[in-house]
């Protein structure tokens, strides 16, 4: 299978042909009930929060007509009854004001921290089954700016700045539907007339925010980038005294985020004052001509009361329009990285054929592969490699010769570009990748330790070990005596990526953790190239006991730790030029028995 990718013009052009809100929604169909939910509390809300204003204007009309109030028309004409009830209704709204909001506040927050945790889980998880071309191709700091900050972004507007859009909007609806009621058309038109303009404006600034929000997540990603970096390399930069140096870098890049952000501040940061001037327009006619019909008897002073203040809570909270479209923005910024992230095609197909491990024999071949990574000319140049069940072999040669590719294409890191890889003769490609993966132990020269214990990184992928299983498998490691040494022997934290330990105890705890995971086939990628003689020595013990009767696939600089293979293959730019034991390559005098000159300092 050739792993081929979109171009980023087509690939962007077939994203961004979907809103980032809808492309939202799509995904958060499965709170649809929650959503519902959430919304109409926040329209109940906001409806009986408008029945203040309305209960202000009924008292006004209380004390001006009487009993011919719209109590009054009710059947009650006593004044103190008509308050006592006006009262009862006052208690009553407000104690369901309080409750509706207490449930729409509860619901939308309890949505963004479900929405929040399953799309930082979904998005992790697809992550995961990315193939290594995908992170050659990004950066660490980036990944994780999607999967913490743009999430909590999404996170910050769900809490609030779904509620206030809803709230607002309800009110503008009902608002304008009662002033067409009460109000004379020429006085409702005037007082309205702000409103598509506030629109409006808001809209536009909405697209103008659109990109400003779009390199600010760009810049902050870059920002992350070199801080992920710089931390993980802080010893490379010490060594090398370039911290004047990286400072001056990680300053340029603050500086560029800080500049993208201003140029986003200064266009939000101006809506609130126009929109503010536009509100005055439609308040101060109210007050006017409102104030001008009441004198004049067309309508009456409890609906200007209530007027008055409803067109002031419609009016003001516009205001707000530019905080809420500022969050908005943020976050279907953060929502495009995030959906683009999730979109991003899994290229690695899994497998639908079983492998029992116990039933592996782990006969390996490799017919007419071929491989080449992304825009770059073939690593692998159709390779044939028969590797017999329980043997050892090696493969080695210079740097750059695809000896390290060919393990990334047996666990399927990679695909090949041609060819097929069998095991026990099923294509691999074929095969339940997990169970793939579970038949083959890695011990590679990058050894990576997790933040934990010694014991947690030894059963780290065999979750289910038990402590003498653990310690079995560190005394075959040959690591069992430093790990006594150590503060807290098996419980002593190793730090992040075992920076705590040395080389060749990392080394040994990756090697003890492939003797517990007791696979069928075991792959040795530079298990020893950067460990001293001794430890060497230490790990070369260890893996013949480990190597019995087990598939073994060596590759390896070091040639003395690979004499005794049953078969050693030298590869040259993507080829295998050579094959046989040590003794027949040292017969042939070719590339094998220079290097082995070289080595070891016969002339």
């Amino acid at each position: 299978m050739t792993i081929t990718s979109p171009s980023p013009q087509v690939s962007n052009k077939r994203k961004n042909s979907v809103h980032p809100l809808q492309r939202l929604l799509n995904y958060g169909s499965r709170y649809r009930q929650q959503i519902w939910q959430a919304t109409s509390f926040s329209i109940i809300n906001t409806i009986l929060d408008l029945a203040p204003p309305w209960l202000i204007g009924t008292a006004v009309d209380i004390l001006v007509k009487e009993q011919d109030s719209v109590i009054g028309k009710w059947g009650i004409k006593n004044v103190v009854s008509q308050f006592v009830l006006l009262s009862f209704l006052t208690v009553i709204i407000w104690i369901f004001e309080s409750l509706s909001q207490y449930a729409y506040d509860r619901l939308w927050r309890n949505l963004a921290q479900d929405i929040q945790n399953d799309l930082r889980l979904d998005a992790y998880n697809h992550v995961q089954e990315l193939d290594s071309a995908y992170f050659e191709e990004s950066s660490t700091g980036g990944l994780m700016s999607i999967l913490n900050d743009d999430i909590n972004q999404l996170e910050d507007f769900l809490n609030f700045g779904a509620n206030d859009i809803i709230q607002i909007s309800t009110s503008l609806i009902i608002l304008t539907g009662g002033a067409f009621w009460i109000l004379p058309p020429s006085i409702t038109l005037v007082v309205m007339l702000p409103m598509p303009f506030i629109v409006w404006g808001s809209f536009t600034y909405q697209k103008r925010l659109e990109a400003r929000y779009a390199e600010v997540r760009e810049k902050v990603s870059f920002l992350n980038s070199r801080l992920a970096n710089n931390l993980s390399g802080i010893n490379t930069i010490k060594s090398f005294t370039a911290e004047e140096y990286e400072s001056a870098r990680l300053a340029g890049e603050s500086e560029a985020y800080r500049k993208s952000n201003t140029k986003a501040i200064k266009l939000s940061a101006a809506f609130i004052p126009l929109i503010r001037m536009l509100v005055l327009v439609g308040f101060t006619a109210l007050l006017f001509w409102g104030g001008m019909a009441t004198y004049a008897g067309t309508i009456s002073i409890g609906n200007y009361s209530v007027l008055l203040v409803l067109v002031q809570r419609l009016l003001w909270p516009l205001v707000t329009l530019g905080e809420i479209f500022d969050k908005y923005q943020r976050s279907m910024a953060s929502a495009n990285r995030v959906m683009n992230l999730l979109d991003t095609p899994i290229n690695i197909i899994r497998g639908d054929i079983s492998l029992h491990i116990a039933q592996v024999r782990g006969e390996i071949d490799f017919q007419q592969v071929t491989f080449a990574y992304q825009n770059r000319e073939p690593v692998i140049k159709k390779l044939s490699l028969h590797i017999p069940q329980g043997k050892t072999i090696a493969i080695v040669g210079s740097t750059g010769s695809g000896k390290s590719t060919l393990v990334k294409l047996l666990l399927r890191f990679y695909d090949i570009s041609a060819g097929t890889i069998t095991i026990d003769g099923i294509d691999i490609q074929k095969l339940n990748l997990r169970d793939l993966r579970r038949s083959i132990g890695l011990v590679s020269q990058d050894v990576f330790l997790f933040h934990g214990t010694v014991a947690e990184n030894i059963a780290y992928g065999t979750f289910d070990a038990k402590d003498e299983q653990i310690i079995e498998a560190a005394k075959i490691a040959e690591a069992h005596d430093f790990i006594m040494r150590l503060p807290q022997s098996y419980e002593t934290i190793v730090g992040e990526r075992g920076q705590k330990l040395s080389g060749g105890q990392r080394q040994r705890i990756a090697i003890a953790r492939a003797v517990l995971k007791n696979p069928p086939i075991l792959v040795l990628d530079e298990a020893t190239s950067a460990v001293d003689n001794e430890t060497e020595a230490a790990i070369q013990r260890s893996l013949e006991r480990i190597t019995v009767n087990r598939t073994t696939v060596a590759i390896a600089h070091r040639l003395s730790t690979i004499r005794n293979a049953d078969c050693i293959y030298v590869m040259e730019y993507g080829e295998l030029i050579e094959s046989g034991t040590h003794e027949e390559l040292l017969d042939k005098n070719g590339i094998y028995a220079n290097l082995w000159r070289v080595q070891s300092g016969v002339k």
